[in-house]
């Protein structure tokens, strides 16, 4: 099943700030008088010419020359809610905002936060003219709230293709407190809208939750700058108009109720962007069977939240049961390790490693990071796995890999 066919899966997904901060996602549904009205991306014509623009480093100058890159994104997704009749299906809409950074030969790639797609069964993608475009998702981090959303090149008008541009991505590390930027996104879905303000913390930590797992979303920008409903996935700027955030959230009350303004989340693209590689770089490799995939030759088992308290483990996937001629077992893996990455992609559970592996075939090598207890305490170790055959790993067939 991929992620496009889990759409009736009624997650949602809620952030709290580790500071106490209630947060509101700056995306999801959009109110009712936001629905009703069609996305609406900003033109260029209602753009200052450049001509008109005093200088370099103004906000006006900021926003004409990063808005080709910019889109917006609209979702159709399948909720159940629960009546007193039942179970009741519903359709439902929602908006967001993208950041075009990447290409291939065949594809447009725009990265955007996963829960502005997560469970969509139908995505489409409005360019700077207004051209709307039916779009697919590639590749999703859900435990760092990234995805790759891919149009096809050949749908998108010439016209339009002469409008748009790839992002220019800055150096997020080298921004310095109070120092100002500019987010653009498609605020309460109804077109894109440009505010301004400042950098006023960094490395703040936001505890996510899909309704299954909790994660932490640590190291993010903090900005002055407003960010609202639809504006999940679009761009926090610098003001030589470079890339440096992906905007995720925003702070709405603390937890003693009192009202928090202008208080919003963007992802560093330091963070970011390795992410949105390796996404990428997935958006350009096939699926392939189970009979094609490659095999790690390990028996997985989920460590959630209520495992790990109860036993003081870390969140992850545990290797329970390791097969003597498997690939993990020649690259030193061991009955206990605790799965956190694979090939660079967090993995959280069984579905996660499931997901990823599926771009692999035999013979592949993958780095896996995993957690090994050590006197008490669970240290990082890097392993790298020469993925083999299901038919070759004699001593252990599991259901999972």
């Amino acid at each position: 099943m991929n992620r496009i066919e889990k759409a009736k899966r009624n997650r949602r997904w809620g952030f709290v700030a580790s500071t106490a901060l209630a947060v509101g996602l700056a995306a999801g549904s959009v109110t009712a008088f936001a629905a009703e009205k069609p996305l609406a991306p900003a033109a260029a014509e209602k753009l200052m010419a450049p001509e008109n623009i005093e200088a370099a480093g103004t906000v006006a100058a900021v926003a004409y020359d990063a808005m080709p890159s910019l889109v917006t994104i609209s979702t159709m997704s399948v909720q159940e809610m629960q009546s007193f009749f039942g179970t009741q299906t519903y359709e439902a809409q929602g908006a967001g905002t993208g950041v075009i950074v990447g290409e291939n030969d065949t594809e447009l790639l725009i990265a955007t936060n996963n829960h502005v797609i997560e469970d969509a069964q139908e995505v489409s993608v409005g360019f700077i003219d207004e051209e709307v475009v039916e779009a697919e998702i590639k590749g999703t981090d859900r435990h760092n709230d990234l995805a790759i959303v891919a149009v096809n090149r050949e749908d998108i008008p010439e016209e339009t293709m002469s409008e748009i541009k790839i992002a220019k991505i800055g150096d997020s590390d080298a921004l310095v407190l109070g120092e100002q930027v500019v987010a653009i996104g498609n605020a309460l879905g109804v077109g894109q809208s440009v505010t301004s303000g400042y950098v006023s913390a960094f490395n703040r930590e936001l505890d996510l939750s899909d309704g299954h797992n909790k994660f932490v979303s640590s190291g993010l920008i903090q900005t002055d700058a407003a960010i609202n409903s639809g504006n999940s996935g679009g761009a926090l700027l610098n003001m030589k108009g470079e890339l440096i955030g992906i905007n995720e959230a925003k702070s709405a009350f603390t937890s003693s109720g009192v009202t928090v303004d202008n208080v919003g989340y963007a992802i560093p693209m330091s963070k970011a962007m390795p992410i949105l590689e390796k996404l990428m770089n997935q958006a350009t490799r096939e699926k392939l069977s189970k009979d094609e995939q490659g095999y790690l030759g390990v028996s997985l088992v989920n460590i959630g939240e209520e495992f790990a308290q109860l036993y003081g483990t870390p969140l992850g996937v545990g290797f329970a049961e390791i097969a003597e001629d498997g690939p993990a077992a020649e690259a030193g893996a061991l009955k206990g390790d605790i799965l956190i990455e694979f090939d660079g992609m967090t993995v959280v559970t069984v579905e996660d490693v499931m997901d990823e592996i599926q771009y692999y075939g035999s013979g592949e090598e993958v780095e896996l990071t995993v957690l090994r207890a050590d006197n008490g305490e669970y240290k990082e170790k890097k392993l790298t796995v020469t993925l083999g055959t299901k038919e070759a790993i004699s001593s252990l067939q599991t259901q999972t890999q």
